[in-house]
């Protein structure tokens, strides 16, 4: 266990920029985000960022690879060079779960090596939840907000920070850091953890559980009724999906450069009226299809191909950005069944 005074917190960020990059949680307008720690980069006080940390590993746009022609002639350039290793800091316990639902996504086979080379060079140093917001309900899919997962874990108690590697890369980075960071008391951790634990358990949504989605096979929910009620005021703006942390369709793309092609992807939504569009036109072509494609991917049809793991980490962004109020929680409350 280490530990760091926050008025030195800017040294051990200093430190860690002298062999790679560093991202941290700051302030931008009225939102947090993450960036890239320079001088004048300051760490937010706000508890969560607008969107999570998965463009770090999966970008919101990408290039491929580069086609170039030359008459009849096709040659094709992969544009990737090799990462720097980087590290980001302040990852939450909901978004660090979200890389597991992620991985399950993108380094199963065929692997998606775009994103397991950044998985490969980058390190996340995940923080505990010492103030949530109101609209946290990561418990609700067992996720323990006072000890989130990542490859270095980091408390906060005070005007002290704490940090415990997890793996292999983050004993490396503590390793690396003996010169700023000094041994640090266990059981005050334990204090924070418990302290932590007791505000999880008064928060609104405290009681919300998803396990009485798993009561009802799939046509039960596919064909339930209230979809069409549910539906109803969604704008179909696809903001829920750009915020969360394990939302991963994206859309295949072509740019002409004049003298060649740039082959990309980008983020898409399946709330879009576009989305999957084939020759034969849109397979989903009312928004109550595209509406319900969200909440079932998450809920039903995830959590069938991977061990009932759900597709969502509670982190509550969709309550907080919706503009008409519509959200995963008020969703699971209309189709559950009771026990």
């Amino acid at each position: 266990m280490k530990k760091i005074s926050m008025a030195n917190i800017y040294s051990l960020f200093d430190e860690i920029t002298k062999s790679q990059k560093l991202y941290i949680p700051t302030d931008k307008g009225d939102i947090a985000e993450f960036a890239q720690y320079d001088d004048g980069v300051t760490l937010t006080e706000k508890y969560n960022t607008n969107c999570s940390a998965k463009g770090f590993f999966f970008p919101q746009t990408e290039n491929l690879y580069d086609i170039k022609m030359n008459g009849k002639k096709l040659e094709i350039k992969d544009t990737r060079s090799e990462l720097d290793d980087f590290v980001v800091f302040g990852v939450r316990a909901c978004d660090a779960r979200a890389f597991d639902i992620l991985d399950r996504v993108f380094l199963v086979d065929p692997i998606d090596t775009y994103y397991k080379n950044r998985r490969e060079h980058g390190v996340i140093i995940s923080l505990a939840c010492n103030r949530p917001e109101e609209t946290c309900f990561c418990s609700a899919f067992g996720i323990d907000a006072s000890e989130p997962q990542g490859d270095v874990v980091a408390w906060q108690f005070g005007d002290e920070m704490y940090f415990q590697a997890k793996t292999e890369k983050g004993e490396s980075l503590l390793n690396s850091l003996d010169g700023v960071l000094e041994d640090g008391d266990e059981s005050i951790v334990e204090q924070t953890k418990n302290a932590i634990k007791t505000t999880m358990s008064k928060l609104p949504l405290a009681n919300v559980s998803f396990e009485g989605m798993k009561k009802q096979e799939l046509l039960e929910h596919f064909n339930n009724p209230k979809w069409a009620q549910l539906s109803e005021a969604c704008l179909g703006c696809g903001g829920c999906t750009f915020v969360c942390p394990t939302c991963q369709c994206y859309d295949i793309r072509e740019f002409d450069t004049g003298n060649g092609v740039k082959k990309f992807r980008c983020w898409d939504s399946c709330m879009y009226s576009d989305f999957t569009k084939m020759a034969h036109g849109n397979p989903r072509t009312s928004q109550l299809e595209r509406f319900r494609q969200r909440f079932m991917h998450k809920l039903v049809y995830f959590p069938d191909n991977n061990d009932g793991i759900f597709g969502c980490v509670g982190c509550g962004r969709c309550l907080a950005k919706c503009p008409i109020s519509m959200n995963i929680v008020k969703v699971e409350k209309a189709l559950e069944v009771q026990a």
